[in-house]
């Protein structure tokens, strides 16, 4: 399993890196005891369920039951081979680990290998050759400097046709495997043709950082040309389940403590040049629940900033909601002035005007309240009193008190009427908002979600059910970590009832004798996938470490009273039929049996 690269230099990745670093790239976890918690990457969940143990240096999702070390984090959620994962993770701890790195591609997807050759392609074009001079000055009529082409991973899709086409052909891909990426369109008559001509390409990256899409900006005058252009859905690009500059801004948010979501690239870039590293935007349509759970995973703090036009403030309003529905963040709203985009803002007003924009942002209720001002005349009583009445449906659906308040005292003060007297109206429509929620079955928003129980609670379970038999997880254990235990088991020629618990005992075995220094971490990188979750659950359990003989035979007396209580159970079966069919010898055979197996039971339970 382990490939080319030597066990040494597996293990030395191993050792210098901490499996709670790598993880935090993709789920914000937080301190609770020995462990880490955290919404679990795997499956969507409301509470958390994902747990790393930074002792053990294993992981295990309680709600989804995908479990072990490092290597098979990023083998699960990048779906990456073990020696890719491998090299993955050396190169996030700085660790060179010579001619093996290079014995293997970089990604064994051939889909992401297709794409991430095309954006090295369209990159390359961009900045050093003649066919992308045309990209390159509106790239520098754009502001967009060499540095930002690099990290951004800006190309140019030439106006020549499928000069893409004719060098991926030239890297011996198979036509079927380059129409599966998107890049090319196919004829009627079977020909295949670049998808992007004439387009600055900005390259869509899934959330470990590797190619999956492209989005392509038109550069002509022709307007019956679509302005963009998106690679369609394939096998690794899904519109819904990716955003924009998603894997780098992650890393920017532990820093800026949030991530601000915006409508467009460029606007995320202007954001970037103006020192906000930790922008993101949608694939161009409206926010989905996938994209918002994927933020929810790596911070509560979102900062919402659309275009200031018309329809940028209503995508406002829908973003709004949605977050709020998910619940449990901690939202902020900017609107800017003269209805102005991001990018627009930014090369009008300058740097720290923007970045001022973005530490005053409003509060999802400051931001409703000032929108449905603009929709009144506050001069007209009748209206007036309409906007007071929509104010306190919107502040009944608080549930902080503290931020009730906070309005009823601004709007009291702003509109020139008694706190009290809008009091009376909270209060009647915060009825009629839990009233509407009990009888939905849904719970009443809590900014408290985030803090969790003493327990994880598990909701989703997967269809593969990982076996954990606790009397003979404990054996294992012991036969892992204690040679003593190891020995009395052996000399009691013990074998594990299970089939998977004996072969997991045996491999150990081999393993412990033909390794200097086994540990429990390496030995899960050479055993069979379908035997891994056994170990961690066995690891994560948190089971002690003192043990004596007698435990030791208390726990094989109830592994063996309960194949006593299953051969029993099947012989009673066995009689009713007996019975049935009036079959007197098979009667008397089975009832001896019956009393063989009660006079063990008595005579074990007499010790």
């Amino acid at each position: 399993m382990a490939g080319l690269i030597p066990e040494e230099t597996i293990s030395k990745v191993r050792e210098n890196v901490n499996i709670v670093n790598v993880i935090s790239q993709y789920v914000s976890l937080e301190k609770k005891g020995k462990d880490y918690i955290g919404l679990c990457p795997f499956h969507e969940e409301k509470t958390p369920s994902f747990t790393v143990n930074e002792g053990k240096q294993f992981f295990k999702c309680f709600g989804c039951g995908k479990g072990g070390n490092v290597f098979t984090f990023l083998m699960e959620k990048e779906n990456l081979t073990f020696p890719e994962s491998v090299q993955k993770i050396a190169d996030f701890a700085h660790i060179e680990i010579g001619e093996y790195g290079q014995q293997k591609p970089k990604y064994s997807n051939i889909l992401i290998k297709i794409n991430e050759e095309a954006a090295d392609f369209y990159h390359r074009v961009l900045v050093s050759t003649n066919a992308g001079k045309r990209g390159l000055e509106y790239a520098r009529e754009r502001d967009l400097s060499d540095e930002i082409l690099n990290h951004f991973r800006i190309g140019y899709a030439p106006k020549q046709n499928n000069l893409l086409l004719t060098y991926l052909r030239g890297k011996d891909y198979r036509d079927e495997d380059l129409l599966a990426s998107g890049l090319f369109v196919q004829s009627k008559s079977g020909e295949m043709f670049d998808r992007f001509r004439d387009r600055l390409m900005f390259t869509l990256t899934n959330e470990g950082d590797y190619a999956v899409g492209f989005s392509g900006r038109r550069l002509s005058t022709d307007k019956t040309e679509a302005k963009y252009i998106n690679s369609p859905e394939t096998k690794v690009f899904e519109k819904s389940q990716v955003l924009f500059h998603f894997s780098e801004a992650k890393k920017a948010a532990r820093s800026e403590n949030h991530l601000v979501l915006y409508e467009g690239y460029m606007d995320v870039i202007a954001a970037y040049k103006a020192g906000v590293k930790s922008g993101i935007a949608s694939m161009g349509t409206s926010l989905t629940d996938q994209q918002v759970y994927m933020l929810k995973r790596i911070t509560k703090n979102i900062i919402i900033n659309y275009d200031g036009d018309d329809p940028g403030v209503h995508a406002e309003e829908r973003a709004v909601k949605l977050f709020n529905k998910a619940g449990g963040f901690d939202l902020g709203v900017v609107v800017l002035p003269e209805k102005l985009d991001p990018d627009e803002y930014v090369q009008k007003y300058g740097v720290e005007k923007y970045q001022e924009q973005i530490k005053g942002a409003l509060t999802p209720t400051d931001f409703f309240l000032k929108r449905l001002a603009k929709k009144y005349n506050l001069d007209n009583d009748r209206q007036k009193l309409a906007y007071l009445d929509e104010a306190m449906q919107e502040i009944a659906q608080l549930s902080n008190p503290v931020e009730q308040d906070l309005y009823l005292d601004r709007i009291a003060q702003q509109q020139n009427v008694s706190k009290d007297s809008l009091k009376v109206n909270l209060l009647k429509y915060r009825r009629q908002f839990n009233t509407a929620k009990q009888h939905t079955g849904e719970q009443i928003p809590n900014e408290a979600e985030f803090q969790q129980d003493d327990g994880p609670a598990p909701e989703y379970h997967q269809d593969i059910a990982i076996k954990n038999d606790p009397v003979q997880t404990r054996l294992l254990y012991l036969f892992i970590h204690s040679e003593h235990a190891r020995d009395y088991l052996l000399q009691n020629k013990f074998l594990f009832p299970d089939s998977d618990y004996q072969k997991l005992a045996e491999l150990w075995l081999n393993f412990s004798e033909t390794h200097e220094k086994p540990t429990v971490n390496s030995f899960l990188n050479f055993i069979p996938e379908q035997l891994q979750g056994i170990i961690v659950n066995a690891e994560m359990a948190d089971m002690p470490q003192d043990f004596s003989d007698r435990e030791i035979c208390e726990q094989i007396y109830a592994l063996e009273m309960r194949q006593v209580d299953k051969q029993l159970n099947k012989l009673m079966n066995e009689l009713q039929d007996a019975k049935r069919t009036m079959d007197t010898d098979k009667i008397m055979s089975i009832t001896q049996q019956i009393l063989q197996l009660k006079r063990i039971q008595g005579q074990r339970g007499a010790l």
